[in-house]
């Protein structure tokens, strides 16, 4: 492969709806510019982006796959991203380093969510976006009726570049408003042919409509455009190149990846109006200390971590030492290569605005900054959705470190799994969703050999009291020899604090010697309350009165009295159980609004306030965790894949008496 300079190189992310066609796409893209010789297939698995074993056989992408072709001069880095909201992180990812992105939905006349979010997506950040209508030769598909849907959500933007030709519906072939030219697909390409008859009038249309949106683009075109009512050919192409590099025009194109049609003319256009990587980054040139982003790691038990990252300015080169701006170490960058889905081509170099492959970094994570110079600005770190969805994971016996050692790993390359070891004792696995954290126990399996089975994670329950209560504990044991003697009165009442302890004996009733043991020995009894066995919380105990003996008291035997007072006196405190309650925010289109605040109620939970968040409503309420534990899942499917959501902890409240007595019953039958 020659080496390519930044207006060289196209950086360009495939988003859309999972099912729609992306990784059919990236193939068909890849095989008509003869990066690979035959056409593969999701059905059958042998695609170049859907590699791994989880992605064979579930027949979806799960991770970000990057791949790359050479085309008139020109070199596109392709981003197969996948649709599944629960790997969102992905597509934050790649959208951080792709200048541009290419949005592929089904031609059914409808917006699936995954192609409205992501028309949301490049309008709010105004990314470069072409538009890919897949499936045109479907028996429900319908061209214009998708592009009317498109303009729904952007109504001034959209500017359709192509008009398929089909007959029986099936494609058959294409006009271009761009060349005006007309094409018909035959074995192995297109050749040209005159416009079919009856096709005029909708041609004028849409061309009229492309140089609308062409002429907004540029002060000078809409100037003449008012002028004249129309625009020369090469004024429409450079005002739809402009409008797509600023984000004010998204070109509309047809086909059908499956069947490599229309996918030849998608490529011409990529090459031709796509921005370059210079066009995106005034920074990004080869005349520059070397900077780097990794934006995906790929852990590995045999070959190891690999760090996939783009080459923001310099020339990456093996040998060169740089440091990791997140921590200070260095990192000594080994044998490059250019990734083509699991291969990788071997490369000497890579120049700025290329991506390119790092085996067996040791420091930088993905997100992370790699700089010849160690005093330059991190780029910013990705916002990945949040990890919602908990699950408790529990290993067999003996594989409990390859079990732990293998999900940190995983860890490693995708951010929104969160591991963590919680107060309840056991190991948490956080991710964007129930596929997600499936996907990650399926990885564990076959990348590392080892199973796991997973739970609802216990709810971090407490216990405390609302009333004051003394008890006098008294430990006295003879065995022949020395005895135990531990005599302690304590009161109990509730406290803000988590726990206190007063010192009030007076006389020397209890030594100041045993006194800490006391508070010792509370300090383990609240490890475990009276009614369900969790732990105690705000509790004042104050030590006022006891006795002790010469030769018999010890600390172990206090530590026994305050724990007899304590089992005597909180029972008699007015017990109460205590679950955590949390804030969530939850962003949801209007229409579900309703579904989403009566599902609020019965979980118990309490509706704050609503505020319009762009095109969303957010409901802001409070509810406690152990009515919200598949709310991940249960929003999802309230509001059509299109509700999101963050939450926080805020407090602890009382469990309701008819709560508490499941609680109770199921701790007791435990």
């Amino acid at each position: 492969m020659k080496d390519y300079l930044a207006n060289e190189i196209r950086n360009i992310a495939i988003i859309g709806h999972s099912g729609e066609g992306k990784t059919s796409l990236t193939e068909a893209l890849l095989y008509n510019a003869k990066a690979i010789d035959r056409i593969g297939k999701t059905a059958d698995g042998n695609t170049v982006s859907d590699y791994d074993r989880e992605e064979i056989q579930r027949k979806i992408s799960v991770a970000l796959s990057v791949c790359h072709l050479e085309s008139d001069g020109v070199k596109i880095n392709l981003i197969d991203v996948p649709g599944f909201p629960d790997f969102g992180g992905e597509q934050t990812a790649a959208l951080a380093v792709c200048g541009s992105v290419l949005i592929v939905a089904d031609a059914n006349g409808s917006l699936s969510v995954g192609t409205e979010r992501a028309l949301y997506y490049v309008r709010e950040h105004k990314i470069p976006a072409i538009v890919f209508l897949n499936g045109v030769d479907k028996e429900n598909s319908n061209y214009m009726a998708t592009v009317d849907a498109l303009r729904t959500i952007l109504p001034s933007a959209i500017a359709p570049i192509q008009i398929p030709i089909t007959e029986n519906g099936k494609m058959q072939g294409y006009i271009s408003l761009m060349s005006g030219n007309s094409y018909e697909f035959v074995e192995g390409g297109r050749k040209k042919i005159d416009m079919p008859a009856g096709m005029q009038d909708s041609y004028d249309q849409l061309f009229a409509e492309m140089t609308e949106v062409a002429a907004s683009a540029d002060d000078e075109l809409m100037e003449k455009y008012f002028e004249n009512g129309t625009l020369e050919r090469e004024e429409v192409v450079a005002g739809v190149k402009k409008g797509l590099k600023e984000g004010t025009a998204i070109p509309v194109l047809a086909g059908s990846a499956l069947y490599n049609r229309g996918v030849i003319n998608l490529l011409e256009n990529l090459v031709r109006l796509a921005p370059s990587a210079a066009d995106r980054s005034i920074l990004c040139v080869d005349d520059a200390k070397v900077t780097a982003q990794v934006f995906q790691t790929i852990a590995d038990p045999f070959i190891g971590r690999l760090s996939i990252m783009k080459v923001k300015s310099g020339v990456l080169k093996s040998g060169m030492t740089l440091t990791d701006l997140a921590t200070g170490k260095t990192e000594k960058i080994g044998a490059l290569s250019f990734p083509q889905g699991k291969k990788q081509i071997p490369a000497t170099e890579a120049h700025a605005g290329d991506i390119v492959a790092v085996a067996k970094l040791t420091s930088v994570k993905t997100g992370g900054t790699l700089a010849e110079d160690a005093n330059e600005t991190p780029f910013p770190a990705f916002e990945y959705p949040a990890s919602n969805y908990r699950v408790a994971v529990t290993a067999n016996r003996g594989e409990e470190d390859k079990v732990f050692q293998g999900l940190s790993r995983l860890a490693e390359e995708n951010p929104t799994l969160i591991i963590t070891k919680e107060p309840t004792g056991e190991t948490v696995l956080a991710a964007t969703g129930d596929i997600a954290a499936d996907v990650t126990l399926g990885k564990l399996k076959n990348k590392f050999g080892v199973t796991a089975t997973t739970a609802l994670p216990i709810i971090p329950y407490r216990e405390s009291i609302r009333k004051k209560a003394e008890a006098r504990g008294k430990h006295k044991k003879q065995t022949g020899g020395h005895g135990q003697y531990g005599d302690a009165a304590l009161r109990f009442e509730p406290t803000d604090a988590e726990f206190e302890f007063c010192d009030c004996v007076v006389g020397g009733a209890v030594p100041k010697s045993y006194i800490p043991a006391v508070e010792k020995g509370l300090i383990e009894c609240m490890k475990k309350g009276v009614l369900a066995g969790y732990p105690v919380t705000g509790v004042k105990a104050t030590l006022y009165d006891g006795s002790y003996h010469d030769v018999d008291s010890s600390e172990l035997a206090f530590q026994l009295a305050a724990s007899i007072a304590y089992k005597e006196a909180m029972p008699k405190a007015a017990p109460v159980l205590m679950e955590p309650f949390y804030t969530f925010y939850i962003r949801v289109p209007g229409e579900f609004l309703g579904d989403v605040m009566g599902d609020m109620n019965r979980r118990r939970g309490r509706i704050l306030g609503m505020t319009m968040q762009g095109t969303e409503q957010e409901v802001t309420a409070e509810a406690p965790l152990a009515e919200m534990q598949k709310y991940a899942v249960d929003l999802r499917a309230m509001t059509q894949g299109r509700g999101s959501y963050t939450m926080e902890f805020v407090r602890y409240e009382d469990v309701p008496a008819t709560e508490t007595a499941k609680i109770v019953a199921a701790a007791n039958k435990n």
